[in-house]
């Protein structure tokens, strides 16, 4: 089981920040666009209360008592010694009714605006019409209507705006993906061999969907919070300053609350997309391997492993939802804080007469404006945290070392015109520079010529394969194919020449034919079912439901016998001239042996051929036998004559007769 990668430190948030903005730079003209109307649409919002406390006041003091009309009427009702009836604003109000205006009035604080409340309404009618002013329904209308297209505005942009958000950070993302694809063709084969496949696809699913959900969700919020917040500012400021300062203070704590919570989470996102990645790795591993694993007994240690793992996660995950989970009920706090602050400071102010009852109604608005996009601006800014943790990683894999450069590789061989030759000259290779496993490897086959390649595990066999197909580049020496050196060829080049059939069977999810003709043009369903019966398997693929148009994948109820007979009547379909067998026929019968061996002497038939065998008993009629151990060729020479020498070669196949 791999060991659990360590946990890497918080990495440099600026510039991982400044390198995903610079690789949105196919976008920014769109984004600007989008910032735009996320900032019009905050300043849009900003205007709205001003326009609210207009028509608050503009309500309000169509409710209330005029003033003037009121001290008029009792200075006419003074003077008024005759007793006869008066006539104001075209009411008239008997003597009677005025009498009794006097007495209610002479009863009330005039400076208690619930008394002056209480008494209006026991006025009689005729003087209640004239001191109570009239709804200008006018003012009220137009306030409306100016406040109802600010909304629809506001509401257009904000919509606008996160769907141009939302298809960048789409296109983003597929354009991440692509490139994590065309890397991953493009990696040595030693970046697989050093890297869980777990968290590769960790890098292109959870660290790719990550940037994409949280770039459109903050980069909105942050642009029209902090616009939002710095307006209200402005606003509250221009509107009174003590209601300012107010609400100013009571929201303070929140800024220091904020980074706090910036500063603790940011280690946890990263080390949560770590984990993450890490304990993909390990589920693929374990479950591609699950036989294995239930065979030896190893559920107990395959879940200690999977627990240590998840726990890790979850501790991450844990610290980091606590810390920013804080934010949202603490910034409510603080935001109703702020309104209770403003009411009782407000209260004041109105009794004073410093401000009117809309002032108040803009300013609890102004404190929502002013708190909620603090809150947002954290929220924002830790998910920024784990979108730069996410990118790091993603950043990390596509910087990572690529093959050689084949831009110098101007030799090109047309597989229809190859003769067939190979030549190993003093090869030397390992994996670390510092220690080489092949030694001055030398050999040479001739065009038709059946080489085969025997020694213990771990002597360098399927490591020279991958030299000669350039999966590795060598460290010293060459390989020439008809005297070209394969330093001057490309390697799609060399692979079109090889027909390579591995021990590892892979079929991929599609139909028998699909699989059988990968990567190739036209081939007709008799050169397919000739090939079946060849191979020796075109009695199991009738069987199958719809023939060879049956759907099989690598997950199916197929033996590995019958799989590795597909993939070497795939190789078989495939025309090239060299041929590759690294332990073709590891997973067949004895029976099937036999026919996959006859199958391969045809295969093999004037083309030069490659073959990996432990049973030596299958290359016995091969033209040349290298015998290799510790990266050197010891023996070489035909069955027979290594048979007469009774030396390694003679050891190891007489091994596989012995009890």
């Amino acid at each position: 089981m791999p060991k659990p990668r360590t946990i890497e430190k918080s990495k440099d948030f600026k510039g991982s920040m400044k390198r995903l903005i610079n690789a949105l730079d196919k976008w920014k003209k769109i984004m600007i666009i989008a910032l735009v109307l996320g900032f019009s649409s905050a300043i849009i919002s900003l205007i709205t209360p001003d326009k609210i406390s207009q028509l608050t006041d503009t309500i309000t003091d169509s409710l209330s008592v005029d003033s003037e009309v009121m001290n008029e009427l009792v200075t006419k009702i003074n003077s008024n010694s005759t007793g006869s009836d008066l006539v104001i604003k075209g009411t008239t109000i008997t003597y009677r009714e005025q009498l009794e205006f006097i007495t209610l009035i002479s009863q009330i604080d005039k400076e208690n605006t619930n008394d002056i409340i209480k008494m209006v309404d026991t006025l009689p009618e005729s003087i209640k019409s004239i001191v109570i002013k009239k709804m200008d329904f006018d003012s009220v209308k137009h306030y409306s209507l100016i406040i109802g297209i600010l909304f629809l505005i506001s509401a257009f942009f904000g919509y606008i705006q996160s769907y141009m958000l939302t298809t960048v950070s789409n296109n983003f993302a597929r354009n991440l993906r692509d490139k994590i694809s065309k890397k991953i063709n493009i990696l040595p084969l030693k970046y697989f061999d050093s890297h869980e496949t777990g968290d590769v696809l960790s890098r292109v699913t959870n660290d790719v969907d990550t940037i994409s959900s949280q770039m459109n969700n903050s980069l909105a919020t942050l642009i029209s919070s902090i616009t939002l917040f710095i307006g209200s500012i402005i606003m509250m400021f221009k509107t009174n300053s003590i209601m300012a300062i107010t609400a100013i203070l009571s929201s303070l704590i929140g800024f220091i609350f904020m980074f706090i919570i910036i500063n603790k989470s940011q280690k946890y996102f990263v080390q949560r997309q770590t984990e993450l990645g890490n304990m993909n790795g390990f589920i693929e591993e374990m479950y591609s391997s699950h036989i294995i694993v239930k065979s030896y007994n190893g559920l107990r240690d395959a879940n200690e492993k999977f627990n240590e793992l998840n726990k890790k996660l979850y501790t991450c995950n844990r610290k980091g939802a606590f810390l920013s989970g804080l934010m949202q009920p603490f910034m409510g706090f603080i935001g109703n804080f702020g309104y209770l602050c403003v009411c009782v400071v407000g209260v004041l102010l109105t009794m004073n007469n410093k401000i009117t009852f809309g002032v108040i109604i803009a300013f609890m608005i102004y404190v929502r404006q002013f708190t909620n996009p603090l809150s947002q601006i954290a929220q924002a800014m830790t998910n920024l945290q784990s979108t730069a943790a996410a990118s790091e990683r993603i950043f990390e894999f596509l910087d990572e070392k690529e093959m050689s450069n084949e831009n110098n590789c101007t030799s090109h061989l047309d597989k229809s015109k190859v003769k067939g030759n190979i030549e190993f000259k003093n090869v030397k290779f390992g994996y670390n520079k510092n220690h080489n496993i092949i030694n001055n490897f030398c050999a040479k086959a001739n065009p038709g010529d059946k080489i085969a390649i025997v020694g213990p595990t771990g002597a360098g066999k399927t490591t020279m394969v991958n030299l000669l197909m350039k999966f590795y580049e060598i460290n010293e020496g060459d390989i020439l194919i008809d005297g070209v050196s394969i330093k001057n060829m490309t390697r799609k080049n060399i692979h079109d020449l090889f027909v390579m059939v591995l021990q590892d069977t892979w079929l991929f999810d599609g139909s028998i034919k699909e699989n059988l003709i990968f990567n190739k043009g036209q081939v007709s369903e008799e050169e397919i079912n000739d090939t079946l019966k060849v191979v020796g398997i075109d009695h199991f693929v009738n069987t199958l439901p719809g023939g060879i148009n049956a759907n099989v994948n690598d997950n199916d109820t197929i033996s590995s016998g019958q799989k590795q007979l597909l993939t070497i009547a795939r190789g078989m379909i495939k025309d090239a001239p060299f041929l590759i067998l690294d332990e073709a026929t590891s997973n067949v019968d004895t029976r099937t042996e036999e026919l996959v061996s006859s199958a391969m002497d045809k295969l093999t038939l004037g083309r030069t051929s490659f073959i990996i065998a432990h049973r030596l008993s299958t290359i016995k009629n091969a033209n040349l036998i290298l015998v290799m151990n510790e990266g050197n060729i010891i023996e070489q020479g035909t069955h027979e004559e290594l048979m007469n020498k009774n030396g390694f070669y003679a050891d190891l196949y007489n091994s596989q007769f012995k009890l």
